[in-house]
């Protein structure tokens, strides 16, 4: 045997007894001390072999079959490609991995990825909808049962969280992040991390965690998907790095590039990006995955020649791994052999790649993601509670005339209408990992089960919304003709004490590459509405979106709203808890809705420009033919009961760098019901270095209280809520003046002030 290769069975036996708990929690020193002694005897095409990954385009389980297939079996067999992604099954992930441990020479394992995004066989709310109940431990908790289910089916690594800022409901991705705000996209990347890996990422049921998309994804030119970014430094710094930045901090172990160019550089090919902030400024030592193709896409940016192009480019900016992009696998051998790539730069890339592989423990045990007992060990009734609690949570009940809503014993004639009132498709939501098509509680099925026989429950669908096939992978055909279930939708109608109308959006008709110029209620949506209001003006209406909706007439003429998202498994189940008051509605909007597309992009923490708004006078910063606030802003959502807010006190009128002030509020349920309220807490610098946004989130708690019952929320304010990115192009906190707002939104709000000396 080498002396190479007896140093590394030395360092790495694959244990079957205690001594494995023990070497999975080696100390940082002893991880270090292994992945070099690995490196040193790893050939140059090993090495680059770690820096690619494969999608599962075969049947692992079973021969290859196809050149393609066949060739990427042999490269496995000799060790090099690194991971792999779509590899569904502990059978499958199982064979993969012996193709690497039994016939390579240096047995490096591989990982296995995934879209886990909102729940693997259990779903929970899409992202954008999770994140409107403002519970961090329930997000946490929801990521950490995702982590359980997909480390069953031998998956050791999600492509989640997203945590893209984007401003534009045009943009269908917005689905999949945590909104427009980066103070609360940072606690909820914190949030679910935590969820997926845990404290310890050796542990078989947690999975290494991605952060994407760096950077600046979601401010995809017109709302259109992959498109070109145009930001500055200042917003770049200020809006849309922070969530990476928390991410970071919190120890994710991967993060994934963009599609997008960023100032005129892919941010797939962005040194400054890669390098220099987050290898850099960060000192965060994890590796960075492309995005699917990305690298390669650089040459239709017009930014590389070729592959090897792309490939050199690629890796000199810091990219580690090449997803299903062919460039590393074309050009990058070559690009050292010729000098035209520093060996260095490899070396650090794969020291990256197998870091994390030494803290996810698979070099102790390359099979611990495939152990068939598992998922038999799931109790997936509990996850479905779960499910039903969170989705509950993440409803944002909008408007609520005459207590129209909880509907009451009165109501002994109830129809449910819309073409998603028994789609038990569409609560399942895009980027679906495992959950099986038209599996959730629909609506309808929701409201029956919590009727029973109190009631009767007629159904009328009133018209489809899609027609054809509905696919991942294909645009939603919308119906915009077929009227031909308006009668009975509207003779029902008119004999019912109460009509539940569900209408908003298709499973895919949010997420990636579902961009769009239009957001109101699609289809033949708008005119059922509107023929069912003409004939009973009783009207909960219940909108199933991923993104943001033009909702104008349905606000100024329906009388009860709710926004129930796609919230997942429960859906139909959780959606009744609300309507008929077994859970009080408690969401927040982490969006901004619209009273108009054209003022997408859309966002609460703006600028002030030099010619704010002034009523009398048409030369200043506003439309001609529409307002420019949000219909319903962010941070916004009703209660069954009411919520007071009083007593605004800061604990001192001036704040010494270095040191910190409180702010605290009383909160006092004003009404007849017990409830929770997002206590929210914004700040203003009002005279700085750049200019700063009118408000900004710097702070939230979520309280329940009894009705009567009050308590004092108390918010801490230290130097570095303070900071920004500044004119020096540091983050610092500038001396001035501040002011202090709490309240239920980003409008309605208390306010107080202070100085920074």
């Amino acid at each position: 045997m080498k002396k190479g290769l007896l140093l590394l069975v030395c360092l790495f036996p694959v244990l079957t007894t205690s001594a494995q708990e023990s070497n999975i929690k080696s100390s940082v020193q002893d991880v270090e001390a292994k992945v070099d002694s690995l490196l040193s005897i790893m050939t140059l095409e090993e090495k680059v072999g770690q820096m690619m990954q494969y999608s599962g385009t075969w049947d692992l389980t079973g021969p290859a079959t196809g050149d393609q297939n066949q060739y990427r079996e042999e490269r496995l067999k000799q060790g090099l490609v690194g991971s792999m992604l779509n590899v569904l099954s502990v059978d499958a992930t199982l064979e993969a991995q012996k193709l690497i441990m039994e016939n390579s020479r240096i047995k490096i394992p591989l990982m296995f990825g995934y879209d886990v995004i909102h729940g693997h066989r259990t779903m929970f709310p899409v992202p954008l909808g999770e994140t409107a109940s403002w519970d961090l431990e329930a997000m946490e908790e929801t990521a950490r049962i995702s982590a359980l289910e997909a480390a069953a089916d031998g998956v050791n690594w999600t492509f989640a969280p997203m945590i893209d800022i984007s401003r534009d409901a045009r943009w269908g991705r917005i689905m999949e992040g945590a909104g427009e705000d980066p103070f609360l996209t940072s606690r909820v990347a914190e949030a679910k991390i935590r969820g997926y890996q845990g404290d310890d990422l050796s542990n078989p049921a947690s999975i290494a965690a991605t952060a994407k998309h760096f950077a600046g994804y979601g401010f995809a030119e017109a709302g259109r998907d992959y498109n070109t970014v145009h930001v500055g430094d200042n917003e770049l710094h200020n809006t849309i790095l922070p969530p990476f930045k928390a991410a970071a901090k919190a120890g994710v172990a991967t993060f994934m590039n963009a599609f997008n160019d960023l100032d005129g550089t892919p941010a797939t090919g962005s040194k400054y990006l890669q390098r220099d902030i987050l290898k850099g400024d960060w000192n965060w030592d994890g590796f960075i995955v492309s995005d699917w193709g990305s690298i390669a896409e650089m040459r239709d940016h017009g930014f590389a020649e070729d592959l090897t192009h792309a490939a050199e480019i690629a890796v000199k900016a810091g990219s580690d791994m090449d997803m299903e992009g062919g460039a590393y696998e074309t050009g990058l051998v070559n690009l050292v052999k010729e000098g035209k790539v520093d060996e260095a730069l490899i070396d650090d890339a794969v020291k990256r790649v197998l870091r994390v592989k030494f803290k996810l423990g698979l070099f102790e045990d390359p099979y611990r993601y495939s152990d068939p007992e598992a998922i038999k060990k799931i109790n997936f009734d509990e996850h479905r509670q779960v499910a039903r609690d969170v989705a509950k949570k993440s409803i944002v009940l909008l408007k609520n005339e005459k207590n129209l809503l909880p509907l009451v014993a009165s109501a002994k004639n109830i129809v449910v209408i819309g073409p998603l009132a028994d789609d038990k498709d569409t609560p399942i939501g895009n980027w679906r990992a495992q959950g099986e098509a038209n599996s959730a509680v629909s609506i309808l099925e929701g409201v029956r089960n919590a009727v029973g026989k109190n009631a009767k429950v007629t159904y009328a669908k009133g018209a489809d919304l899609g027609m054809g096939e509905r696919s991942f992978l294909k645009p939603l055909k919308i119906n915009t003709t077929d009227k031909s279930g308006f009668k009975a939708a509207v003779d029902a109608a008119k004999k019912a004490d109460v009509v539940i109308l569900a209408l908003g959006e298709d499973a895919f008709q949010s997420g990636e590459g579902r961009s769009q110029v239009n957001i109101g209620l699609a289809g033949v949506q708008q005119e059922l509405m509107q023929e069912i209001y003409a004939v009973n003006k009783n009207i909960v209406l219940v909108l199933q979106n991923g993104r943001p909706l033009e909702i104008t007439w349905a606000a100024e003429n329906i009388p009860a709203i709710v926004v129930a998202w796609q919230l997942g498994t429960e859906s139909g189940n959780a959606i009744a808890d609300v309507l008929f008051g077994k859970y009080n509605p408690s969401g927040k909007l982490p969006v901004s809705f619209p009273r108009a597309v054209g003022q997408e992009p859309l966002y609460y923490n703006q600028k002030m420009t030099g010619r704010p708004s002034n009523p009398t006078d048409v030369t200043y910063s506003a439309y001609t033919d529409e307002r420019n606030d949000a219909l319903y802003p962010f941070g916004f959502g009703l209660s069954y009961t009411t919520f007071e807010y009083s007593d605004l006190q800061l604990s001192a009128e001036e704040m010494e760098s270095g040191r910190n002030i409180e702010v605290s509020v009383k909160l006092t349920n004003t009404g007849s019901k017990k409830g929770k309220e997002v206590v929210q807490l914004y700040l203003r610098d009002l005279v700085a270095s750049t200019t700063r946004p009118i408000i900004e989130l710097k702070g939230f708690e979520l309280v329940e209280l009894e009705p009567g019952a009050s308590k004092t929320v108390t918010f801490n304010i230290g130097t570095e809520l303070l900071e920004f990115y500044n004119a020096n192009k540091e983050w610092a906190a500038e001396p001035g003046q501040f002011e202090v707002m709490v309240g239920g939104n980003s409008k309605d709000l208390k306010t107080a002030k202070f100085r920074l000396k």
